[in-house]
């Protein structure tokens, strides 16, 4: 088994593409401050990292576990919510 077996996954690479930032931010916003969740794309997601700063700002850990080069796993964290207010 891996090593992300006690986390949960979420693998993108079947999902439509006009689907998937809705599924991620989706998941994300599921999560209680302090967990994660490892996201495993066939690109590198840098993208969406801006899109996360931008749009929940101080609330998003990011950590690549996989830098490709056919596949990419992250792992995304709520942190906590007291970011959120500032």
């Amino acid at each position: 088994m891996s090593a992300t077996t006690d986390k949960k996954v979420l693998d993108v690479r079947p999902i439509p593409p006009a689907q998937k930032h809705a599924t991620i931010f989706a998941t994300f916003d599921a999560l209680a401050p302090g967990d994660h969740f490892v996201l495993v794309n066939d690109h590198d997601p840098v993208p969406l990292k801006h899109q996360f700063d931008f749009v929940r700002k101080g609330q998003v850990g990011w950590e690549y576990i996989e830098q490709g080069p056919e596949l990419w796993r992250v792992q995304i964290s709520r942190l906590g919510d007291q970011a959120a207010a500032a």
